[in-house]
């Protein structure tokens, strides 16, 4: 069995074996499950071309439809508030980060009273609602924004997998599970409890909407060891090896033109690793593999081990919720969408980080770190401290290098509105409703799509005002003319956060770091311009070439930035 997912990984979906049907079509509105990473790059999935296995994903892929033109908003608590709200992150109030207000209306670090969540809205169709996992939108938790059950924490960006008291169940009273000492882990938990509320929308006979959030793989990566042993000597070949046999990969099955090739590796994220380090390589980029010395090879190859044990862990895990649909015949009108929330993490600098355990250690439950030290860069871990790597009490990132990888063949990673920041791999299956199986959808889309497309599948009204408060109308579009492989219509998106901002328009996209000031554009600061069509890597900036074009785009940004918040209106 591990040579022929193997065999997957390389040669493409041709191999892979169909889902299941479910007993038969279900008539009337689709159950939905949404599923949400965290911090899993472009390319790290088997069917878009990873050396990770995740049979499952795969599968659901070749059954349904991958997405190449599929964006999100650059980091975790903004991507969500687009996501649950179906509207820019600054619209519905979280710019920036969770818990941080800055006064203005973008930024307040909470979900904004203007906006309502998916569920909130799919009650309004009769639905039951379920959310497992990470929340990271600030309170009211989830079952006081429509949810009926949650298990998870609602507070922090990252927890502890091991460590079943970061975890807490919504609302108070509800029966809890029991684990043994050293058999709980996070996946595997969060799955446990989806899986009890599926039992429980089965019950009450009504359609549902479930929303399981992930948190790998996130930092810390912490994963099963007997998974991790099997990735070592994947890893020990290095990523500049493996960036190239992913490109390839992703040629083959056609997510990617013949013509793109291979970028340089992505700078350092030198403003982070300038307050601990200063610049690490020559050149500001990240190093050649073979420069490192044999023992920060081996060290470096367990974290890339333990975070793709990890994420096919988590595929693992959307494995037993797809057996679930199947063995209750659920599976063919259940639309099915995996989504990451950014692209991979460089936080901060090549070689990864080690977190303060302290930061871990005493939070209540419900509680992940969100803050507090960052860690300890540079650590090198030799002889028995690799076999402990990503068990208990081990916490640490896997480094900007790695992540390089995960977003082959793009540009930056998380933060950033360069490619790796903002692109995101898309699966939609749906047999009921998606009759054009392992095809590849190029339309423009972003995760604030959703809303939309629940709106449209489950006939609820989307309202105009809630508890006395005015909404703002949708953002995003229905998927389903993608599903339907309908002609695309014109499309506009915008981006910013932590300063770097984007526009894209049809194939054409204006990009820039640090561009935005607290007023309006910063003085001195030059867009780049990328026809993403033919240049999906930024490596080719037209900014001289066609400076009418960015004046342009650059006006209808500062337009659209205080439409949407970014800016103040004048």
């Amino acid at each position: 069995m591990t040579r022929l997912l193997v065999l997957v990984s390389i040669f493409g979906m041709s191999l892979l074996p169909a889902v299941a049907e479910s007993a038969g079509p279900s008539p009337g509105r689709p159950n939905i499950l949404l599923i949400l990473g965290d911090d899993i790059g472009y390319s790290d999935l088997g069917c878009y071309g990873g050396e990770i296995l995740t049979p499952t994903l795969d599968r659901l892929a070749a059954e349904g439809l991958r997405f190449t033109q599929f964006y999100n908003s650059s980091r975790c608590c903004p991507s969500r508030a687009s996501l649950l709200t179906g509207l820019y992150p600054t619209q519905a109030g979280i710019g920036h980060f969770v818990g941080r207000d800055t006064g203005k209306p973008g930024y307040v670090g909470r979900l904004a009273d203007r906006s309502v969540t998916l569920a909130e809205v799919a009650k309004s169709a009769g639905y039951s609602t379920y959310a497992v996992g990470k929340w990271h939108v600030n309170n009211p938790p989830p079952t006081q924004q429509g949810f009926d059950e949650f298990y998870g924490f609602v507070h922090g960006y990252a927890v502890d997998s091991w460590n079943p008291k970061m975890m807490v169940r919504l609302p108070e009273g509800r029966p809890t599970r029991t684990y043994k000492p050293g058999e709980y882990y996070a996946t595997h938990a969060i799955t446990d409890y989806a899986l009890d509320f599926l039992n429980e929308a089965r019950s009450q006979k009504k359609p549902w909407f479930m929303y399981m959030a992930y948190q790998a793989g996130h930092f810390p990566v912490q994963a099963p060891p007997e998974v991790t042993r099997t990735y070592l000597d994947t890893y020990r070949k290095g990523w500049d090896v493996l960036r190239a046999v992913r490109l390839e990969r992703m040629k083959r099955l056609g997510l990617i033109a013949d013509s793109v090739s291979l970028p340089p590796r992505s700078p350092i994220d030198l403003v982070q690793v300038a307050r601990r380090l200063g610049s690490m390589t020559a050149d500001g980029h990240n190093p050649p593999w073979d420069s490192l010395n044999a023992d920060r090879r081996e060290d470096l190859a367990h974290r890339m081990a333990v975070y793709a044990a990890m994420v096919q862990t988590m595929d693992t895990n959307i494995g037993r919720v797809v057996d679930s649909l199947r063995e209750h015949g659920e599976l063919d009108n259940t639309l099915i969408l995996f989504i990451s929330d950014n692209g991979a993490c460089a936080e901060w600098e090549p070689f990864g980080f080690d977190l303060n355990p302290a930061d871990y250690a005493n939070n209540p439950p419900g509680h992940g770190i969100n803050g507090g030290t960052p860690g300890k860069p540079n650590i090198l871990h030799t002889g028995e401290s690799l076999k402990t790597m990503g068990g208990p009490g081990s916490l640490f990132s896997y480094g900007s290098a790695w992540a390089n990888l995960s977003n082959t063949p793009l540009w930056l990673y998380k933060h950033y509105a360069h490619e790796g920041g903002i692109h995101t791999p898309m699966i939609a299956h749906w047999p009921a409703g998606i009759h054009d199986r392992g095809a590849i959808r190029s339309h423009l889309g972003h995760l604030m799509d959703v809303m939309a497309t629940l709106v449209d599948l489950t006939g609820a009204t989307y309202p105009t005002t809630h508890q006395g408060h005015d909404i703002l109308p949708m953002e995003g579009r229905s998927l389903r003319l993608a599903f339907e492989n309908e002609p695309e219509q014109p499309r506009l998106l915008i981006f910013e956060h932590e300063r770097n901002a984007a526009l894209r328009q049809g194939p054409w996209k204006i990009v820039a770091q640090h561009i935005v000031g607290r007023e309006g554009l910063r003085p001195g600061v030059s867009w780049e311009l990328y026809n993403i069509a033919d240049d999906p890597t930024e490596q080719h900036n037209l900014a001289e070439e066609r400076p009418e074009m960015v004046k342009r785009m650059s006006d209808l940004f500062v337009e659209q930035a205080r439409r949407t918040l970014i800016l103040p209106k004048p």
